[in-house]
């Protein structure tokens, strides 16, 4: 971890696919530290992964800091790492999923300097491990949200008559 680098690890989860989910994310910056859980009712493990990187961006309170993100989730990481979720932005991200989480991740993306390190999951790395057990917890909670980004294609495809 470089000088005044914050590092963010982040998790998601979903109990089926969609399914109930949830998000966790562990943020350190010298000897602070902060924790955000969110769970939702009807949801996908890649929204939530995506989302917990989202959420962990939104949660800095200025701009143009450098962020190390640790994920493991291969969605996130390789579609910024590969550089594919810049060629899905000039195509406007047509025939893509999760487009809304992916715009509002860019919008965010630029105003930091952002490396992604994909990290294996179950892995013991303590930070990762905390970060799954916020997403499945959270995932467990009472009192979900609702992911109104979230298209069930199943139902969209019931709605279609022509």
């Amino acid at each position: 971890m470089s000088q005044g680098e914050i590092v963010v690890y982040t998790d998601g989860a979903a109990r089926g696919n969609p399914g109930p989910g949830g998000l966790g994310v562990v943020m350190i910056y010298g000897n602070h530290r902060k924790e955000i859980s969110e769970g939702y009712r009807l949801t996908t493990n890649n929204r939530m992964e995506l989302l917990a990187v989202i959420r962990g961006l939104e949660a800095l309170k200025r701009d143009d800091l450098g962020v190390r993100i640790y994920t493991d989730s291969r969605y996130v990481a390789d579609a910024v790492n590969q550089g594919w979720v810049f060629n899905w932005e000039a195509k406007r991200f047509k025939k893509k999923k999760n487009a809304d989480l992916w715009q509002k991740f860019l919008e965010l993306y630029r105003n930091h300097t952002v490396s992604f390190v994909w990290v294996k999951g179950h892995a013991n790395i303590p930070e990762n491990e905390r970060c799954d057990r916020l997403a499945v917890e959270a995932s467990l909670g009472n009192e979900l949200k609702e992911d109104s980004g979230y298209v069930d294609n199943k139902d969209e495809s019931l709605m279609s008559f022509s």
